[in-house]
């Protein structure tokens, strides 16, 4: 497994100081955010993005995901159908900036869940959505990778499965992030139950008594277990981390991915 970072953690850090940042601090992967005000924009061109990537490949650096929102980026789990309507707009130019990049997997946070409605009509909603958007995915061949998030939405793995299985795509799966479920279960049983629905993976660490994010090693986490479950299920994707942290914070961080993916 490759060790990456991701630009979500990076505050406003240009392409150029983040790739090298991965060459000092030895990441093998960099998941890019494409968003307004930074000099990666959802709005580039074509021959523009195309750039990018010849940018982090002469680097050396794997770009092991893409992010990618317009400036009203919507919310996918909205009640309101011109809410999701924009949703749906950010993700398929995640999906044509991937394709375009060659890179196989994308990150979609779907939102925020409310309190109007019911927990299954934004069930459905967002099962038709993704049935919809899967052959976008297709054509760019960059899977559609659905977050834990602490959204209030898909907060087991039995439930992430379930879903998964429901928009019935292999274009469709789940970004697992180590972490976001700790609070409330452990990684090992999401990892076992997703098996190849996992389409990338974020590492994070939490310490349950503080109920706090902490940096990777000094939580809770299992890592031995993790790593022994990711292998068993064959994932072979990078692992991008997002901790927060200074330069040196970051550069150290390397060493502690490096650490674990050997376990």
């Amino acid at each position: 497994m490759k060790i990456g970072v991701t630009q979500i953690i990076l505050s406003d850090m240009s392409l150029d100081d983040t790739l090298d940042l991965c060459q000092e601090a030895g990441y093998e992967a960099v998941e890019l955010v494409f968003r307004g005000g930074k000099d990666l924009d959802a709005g580039m061109s074509k021959s523009e993005i195309q750039s990018v990537g010849e940018k982090c490949a002469a680097a050396g650096i794997e770009i092991g995901s893409v992010i990618a929102n317009y400036a009203d980026r919507g919310n996918l789990l909205s009640p309101d159908a011109a809410e999701r309507e924009r949703g749906v707009k950010s993700l398929v130019r995640n999906l044509e900036i991937a394709g375009i990049l060659g890179v196989g997997g994308i990150l979609l946070h779907p939102g925020q869940l409310t309190v109007e409605g019911t927990y299954q009509a934004v069930w459905d909603n967002l099962v038709g959505i993704l049935k919809d958007v899967a052959p976008v995915a297709a054509s760019n061949q960059a899977s559609i990778g659905v977050e834990n998030v602490w959204n209030k939405f898909l907060l087991s793995p039995k439930e992430m499965r379930e879903f998964v299985d429901t928009v019935g795509s292999e274009w469709v799966g789940t970004y697992l992030d180590t972490a976001n479920m700790m609070a409330y279960g452990y990684p090992e049983h999401w990892i076992r139950e997703l098996g190849s629905r996992i389409t990338r993976v974020h590492f994070k660490d939490f310490k349950r008594r503080e109920h706090q994010f902490v940096n990777l090693l000094d939580g809770d986490t299992d890592w031995p277990a993790v790593v022994r479950e990711l292998r068993a299920v064959g994932y072979d994707g990078p692992v991008i981390h997002e901790v927060g942290g200074d330069r040196a914070t970051q550069i150290d961080i390397a060493k502690r991915m490096r650490k674990i993916v050997a376990m």
